[in-house]
């Protein structure tokens, strides 16, 4: 992170250089993290450039005069050299300052804010984006899809914490031309390296408290451990999922357990309590598996199997295999109640820790949008119908619950509906799920495009099944599908405020107009 002059004067900045070890060079390039940061702990995080003990110094001031612990760890070839360590028994609503030193070199300094007491009522800011992939194209030096200026921008909030809400490496790159796929532990920690040597990225996770979460791309694309992967050879899903959690584990300081995998909660005092819902560890494998729901004309999973059959047939000029009519074994496989996307233990949990909640917002950290678009939808909540209709039955009655959301690389506003264009006609849930991104890889309207073979299919589904209102469309809230995004949120008493936001940081304008804010309201 940049190095801020505190208030206080030269005398400060003297002291601070005199305690500084006498160098900061090359020591732990890829910055520092602070990672699942409650109300009396932390998980804090470096890298080194050797193995050997590493020193953690954390402190109440910037200066570190008053340094309150002073801890060894080991940097390890077995964890890529990658040092962390939970720090405890910290004040809640109090900001600290650390580093990581080894002999006369030094980390950038880090800092976070614990989150204030259950009772405190205290404004909270924060802001959460995904999919991000540094990878060059063949013979380039910088990034393909941009400089990672989402993150500068999420940075310059001054916000309590962030989010870096999955795909946070891409195992399988979405840049032209690179084809070899990370599968190794070793792979991937040298993706999450990539990633890490962009100074955005890294600034951000030093600038404040940083809670990762991982999605698909971890592993690989529409990830299930319970499905074999048939990448250069076949490897079983049980397999590629411990090599995901392990580069994961050793590069994001996060709290993980085979029993709950990653799914926990944090309560930033009396107007706001995350929940982080893990959507990979305990998933069936997908309607799709087997070839069930592959179309007739293109051999391939159908595109939109659930939409009917009417506005499957308007789309056919577009996509001509929506002419034809989706089998009813993968319909239902889609509705099969036996099929679970949380796994049955972290729902109970979460549906009861969520009911139970006394704060005054409910934020559902949710890797992808639960949201029903139609669109190739095997790996999102809308494959696993009979759950997310769970889902939303048991949430009514729930006070102030939101869906946040990643993996769609779209900006996509709108209430979490039971249903949109099923006889019937719309039914709402009340529960808003608002998806942003990408941070830097392909957009979804490019994905739509290289999927279709059609170079004005994305706009078409934008424009004519995006955003107008049922019959015709879904009638999305907001629908960005080609810009680089993250979003914002300001928690009070009354009001949580959500921001979709463009990659220089301002609020996001689509070809409709402004997308947002949104606001949730309540009587405290």
């Amino acid at each position: 992170m940049r190095l801020r002059i505190p208030a206080g004067g030269v005398s400060v900045v003297i002291a601070l250089l005199l305690s500084a070890p006498a160098s900061s060079a090359d020591s732990f390039s890829l910055g520092v993290a602070a990672g699942d940061v409650a109300s009396d702990s932390a998980i804090l995080w470096g890298r080194a450039d050797q193995t050997g003990t590493v020193r953690l110094e954390v402190a109440t001031d910037q200066a570190f005069t008053h340094v309150i612990r002073n801890l060894r760890v080991e940097a390890s070839p077995e964890n890529d050299l990658t040092v962390q360590r939970r720090v405890g028994d910290l004040r809640p609503g109090t900001r600290y300052w650390y580093r990581f030193t080894s002999g006369a070199t030094a980390s950038d300094v880090g800092t976070f804010v614990t989150a204030p007491q259950p009772n405190s009522d205290a404004t909270i800011r924060f802001g959460w984006t995904g999919d991000y992939d540094a990878e060059r194209a063949a013979g380039e030096t910088e990034p393909f899809w941009n400089d990672f200026g989402v993150f500068g921008s999420m940075e310059a909030e001054g916000n309590n914490f962030n989010i870096g809400l999955g795909d946070t490496i891409y195992s399988d790159s979405e840049v032209p031309g690179v084809h070899p796929v990370a599968l190794t532990v070793a792979q991937k920690w040298a993706k999450y390296a990539l990633n890490l040597g962009e100074a955005p990225l890294a600034g951000l996770r030093g600038a404040a408290g940083f809670y990762s979460h991982w999605d698909d791309h971890e592993f690989i694309n529409d990830f299930s451990r319970f499905e074999s992967v048939f990448t250069s050879g076949t490897i079983d899903g049980e397999v590629l999922y411990g090599r995901g959690v392990k580069a994961f584990t050793d590069f994001a300081p996060v709290d993980y357990s085979n029993r709950d995998g990653l799914y926990r909660t944090v309560r930033w005092g009396k107007n706001l309590e995350l929940f982080f819902l893990d959507e990979r560890s305990f998933r069936s494998a997908k309607a799709s598996k087997d070839g069930v729901c592959d179309n007739p004309i293109s051999g391939a999973p159908d595109l939109a199997p659930t939409a009917p059959q009417t506005v499957r047939s308007a789309f056919s000029i577009l996509v001509p295999s929506l002419s034809a009519p989706v089998s009813q074994e993968c319909l239902d496989a889609i509705d099969d109640p036996n099929r679970t996307f949380l796994g049955e233990d972290q729902l109970s949990t979460f549906l009861k820790d969520v009911k139970g909640s006394k704060a005054g917002f409910k934020v559902v950290v949710n890797e992808l949008p639960i949201q029903q678009f139609y669109a190739n939808p095997y790996d999102r909540w809308e494959g696993y119908a009979a759950e997310r209709e769970r889902v939303l039955s048991a949430l009514q009655g729930v006070k102030n619950v939101v869906f946040l959301s990643t993996d769609v690389h779209a900006t996509l506003v709108n209430d979490a509906r039971f249903q949109t264009l099923e006889p019937g006609g719309p039914q709402d849930s009340g529960i808003l799920d608002v998806s942003v991104g990408p941070a830097a890889t392909a957009t979804f309207n490019r994905e739509i495009v290289d999927t279709v073979g059609n170079p004005i299919a994305g706009v078409g589904v934008d424009a004519f099944f995006f955003e107008p209102p049922p019959p015709f469309g879904v009638g999305m809230q907001c629908s960005g599908i080609d810009q680089f995004s993250y979003g914002e949120v300001e928690v009070t008493s009354s009001q949580l405020t959500i921001t979709p936001k463009d990659i220089d940081g301002n609020p996001l304008v689509t070809d409709d107009g402004p997308c947002g804010s949104f606001v949730l309201s309540h009587q405290p």
